[in-house]
């Protein structure tokens, strides 16, 4: 049973309809937010995918990284609302407290986790960049000095 819940013929009936009418309610959810004091927003569709990014020009202030950062963060309070919507969609047709109702806030809930604040996502480990190597002009022979015709690590006087 689509409910969980055990009973006769016209509760199942009953539960299977309030399954429905939640499966069709959260196909068409959307959630949007705005980040960065609105330079920023996203809106997310039923899956948690973008559909939408928008960008102001104040966006552009923020830097390459500072507006990769900025996006996600975004993308996640728009998630973790469409989490807060598909939550409300449960309580008002199948009831928290179902089978069904349980199973998609779990799923959700897990894929979705609420935002905590703006909280600094944690930074990418990347390994440092070796410095680029130097070529001075040096001796090869320590008893050689340079401009004194052993550039070229050979005796120009040698014949």
């Amino acid at each position: 049973m689509l409910g969980g819940e055990s009973g006769g013929g016209d509760g199942v009936s009953r539960s299977r309809g309030a399954a429905a009418a939640l499966a069709d309610r959260v196909a068409t959810l959307r959630a949007s937010a705005a980040g960065a004091d609105g330079a920023v927003l996203v809106t997310v569709a039923s899956s948690g995918n973008v559909t939408a990014l928008e960008l102001d020009e104040r966006s552009l202030g923020l830097g390459a990284p500072g507006l990769a950062t900025e996006i996600l963060r975004t993308i996640r309070r728009a998630q973790s609302a469409l989490a807060d919507q598909v939550a409300d969609a449960v309580e008002e047709t199948v009831g928290t407290e179902t089978e069904t109702g349980r199973a998609v806030l779990d799923g959700f809930t897990q894929r979705f986790p609420a935002t905590a604040g703006p909280a600094e996502p944690p930074a990418p480990v990347m390994p440092a960049r070796a410095p680029f190597p130097s070529f001075a002009s040096r001796p090869t022979l320590p008893h050689q000095s340079p401009g004194k015709g052993f550039e070229s690590g050979r005796d120009s006087r040698a014949r």
